[in-house]
């Protein structure tokens, strides 16, 4: 794998700044690119509030702390056209739209006038790698690089490649990620979603149904979640999770939970969003927002992120 010094981020909003305050924090030098109005003001203002964060999960910084992000934020340097963010980049991490018409023709623009062996890593959250290296010029190092919002501190990336991709590149973004701190997972199938949103918007899918069905309000699916599984899932995932759900491992506990769980998906129906479950869902999400009162949401979850990483980190949490 070449030696990678300098990253690219292409598209800078709340990914996009979370990946450069990651990369960053790495020590990489970090160019960036996007032609939004303000792109470089909320840039620089994203990343020096991630960087604090990092600090206070890395607790290793023996320097003052806005000396430090002072610092650090000289090896961010942000142009206002592509080609000057990608023409000399190791590494590409590219953050745009989620539609497949900008992305192709994006794509286009980067592998034209970046280096033909450098990495092109898509943060695309269900975007086939396949269809956005149509029109590429060495489509061979494209890969998915999918993180987890925010990326700057969750560990998940998910990576494959599509029809044109080396394998030699999707092993090299692996070690890459790791090397870094992630915690890849390498997909072996392309299918829209990739594998953490499909189980995720399996959730979403039965937390709208109930609630569109009068079932219960939002405020008890989210209070049913992160007081009931979601404690259980932030230590571990479904499988290991299943192996203990009783004293005989996995077999034993499908045994016993396969005959009422298969009757539970027997009866979850087919359920389309329409604009007026929308509406209804909005307003059940807004009673719930109203109760909390006036609480930074954002901060919050961060917050309470950086414990968890810290527990999990303590705990070596696979």
């Amino acid at each position: 794998m070449k030696q990678i010094k300098k990253v690219a981020i292409v598209g800078t909003g709340v990914i996009g700044a979370s990946w450069a305050a990651f990369y960053l924090n790495k020590g990489f030098q970090v160019n960036a690119f996007d032609p939004a109005p303000d792109a470089e003001v909320n840039l620089r203002n994203r990343v020096q509030t991630y960087l604090l964060d990092l600090i206070e999960l890395d607790q290793a910084c023996d320097k003052d702390t806005v000396d430090h992000v002072a610092d650090t934020l000289k090896k961010l340097v942000f142009f206002n056209n592509l080609i000057d963010a990608v023409k000399d980049a190791d590494f590409i991490q590219e953050n745009g739209p989620e539609r497949i018409d900008l992305k192709q023709d994006l794509y286009a623009q980067i592998t034209q006038n970046c280096p033909e062996d450098t990495i092109v890593a898509s943060s695309s959250s269900g975007l086939k790698i396949s269809d956005i290296q149509n029109n590429c010029l060495h489509p061979e190092r494209i890969v998915l690089g999918h993180p987890f919002n925010p990326p700057h501190l969750l560990p998940l990336v998910e990576i494959i490649g599509g029809e044109k991709t080396d394998q030699r590149y999707i092993k090299d973004a692996f070690d890459f990620y790791q090397k870094l701190g992630k915690k890849p997972i390498l997909i072996h199938k392309e299918v829209k979603g990739h594998v953490a949103n499909r189980l995720q918007s399996a959730i979403w899918r039965e937390a709208f149904y109930l609630v569109s069905e009068g079932v219960c309000s939002a405020e008890d699916i989210d209070i049913a979640i992160s007081n009931g599984p979601g404690l259980r899932w932030a230590i571990f995932g479904p499988y290991l999770n299943m192996q203990l759900a009783n004293q005989q491992g996995f077999k034993a506990a499908m045994h016993h939970l396969g005959g009422p769980m298969s009757e539970w998906w027997a009866d979850m129906h087919a359920y389309t969003l329409s604009e007026e479950k929308i509406e209804l869902l909005s307003e059940e999400t807004e009673k719930f927002i109203s109760k909390l009162g006036d609480k930074d949401l954002q901060s919050l979850r961060d917050t309470a992120l950086l414990d968890i990483l810290k527990m999990r980190k303590k705990m070596d949490l696979p």
